[in-house]
């Protein structure tokens, strides 16, 4: 799963450098782009390391706590993409590391 993770954030991060080497016009257009680049492969790494319940639990802490859930997004994709996530986490286990950063 690690390599496959590696090999679509090398992809995406191939597709944004060849959109910035373009004209020097439309930055807003481009910067918007690559937000929603960004958030498409967030949602795809989520998908690949989160049961549906657990990814449920995460969406309803970012509409209490966006703060919060950014930061437990940015650490599972960091898991993820360094092997330490080997399958998907299940809603306990995502509490566990609640917990954790609580």
């Amino acid at each position: 799963m690690s390599d496959e993770l590696e090999t679509l954030r090398a992809k995406r991060m191939a597709e944004l450098q060849a959109m910035g080497g373009g004209q020097g016009g439309d930055t807003a257009g481009k910067q918007e782009e690559a937000q929603r680049q960004q958030e498409e492969m967030k949602n795809h790494i989520l998908s690949q390391v989160l049961t549906q319940e657990a990814r449920a639990r995460l969406n309803t802490i970012a509409l209490t706590k966006p703060e919060k859930a950014q930061q437990v997004e940015y650490m599972l994709a960091q898991m993820a993409r360094s092997g330490q996530i080997q399958e998907k986490l299940s809603e306990d286990q995502l509490k566990g590391l609640l917990q954790q950063i609580s």
